[in-house]
């Protein structure tokens, strides 16, 4: 059994698919406090600070400690949670029919064994359907998601060529990780 420290669902389900066994503890760290505005940093900075956040408040000692994020790249702009419905349409206009690439980080720690791992997947989309796009962006779903892309759900029929485990697209290389917790 791993403690999960991430609120995200999509986590939750990459690892319930694999069947490794978890409790869910998300924290409060504030992305808002960081400041740079290069991907690979960015991604690093946030897991690192959740990490710290939940490690102080839950160890390791119980169960190990799984936290992890994620971002998102196009056209070499960090493309964070939409603040809106036109931020949205901005980073799905920016990925429509260009490379888009999503790094994750994540940090494994037991007693015995600590992980630092980075990931990246990058998607070759085809122009998105400015309707489609339109429906995506009024169900609400973008909202929340980093670059407002949910490649497993409006971004799947656009996609021409994937280099990199779709796992990493979600939130976390879960491949890297099964070696470890199973």
């Amino acid at each position: 059994m791993i403690r999960l420290g991430s609120n995200s669902t999509t986590r939750a389900l990459l690892l319930q698919q694999h069947g490794i066994k978890f409790v869910q503890n998300g924290g409060e760290f504030d992305e808002e406090s960081i400041t740079t505005t290069d991907p690979k940093k960015f991604v690093i900075e946030a897991t690192k600070g959740k990490f710290e956040e939940l490690f102080k408040k839950f160890g390791c000692d119980d169960m190990p400690l799984l936290v992890a994020d994620t971002v998102v790249t196009s056209g070499g702009q960090l493309l964070r949670k939409a603040k809106d419905k036109e931020d949205a349409r901005r980073m799905l206009e920016l990925q429509s029919g260009n490379e888009v690439s999503i790094i994750s980080c994540m940090i494994f720690k037991s007693l015995d064994t600590e992980i630092f791992d980075i990931s990246t997947t990058t998607y070759h989309f085809k122009k998105f359907d400015p309707q489609d796009m339109q429906e995506y962006i009024n169900s609400g779903e973008c909202m929340g998601k980093a670059g407002a892309i949910m490649v497993e759900g409006f971004c799947k029929p656009y996609i021409k060529k994937v280099d990199g485990y779709e796992s990493t697209a979600m939130g976390l290389c879960v491949e890297k990780l099964l070696p470890f917790v199973c």
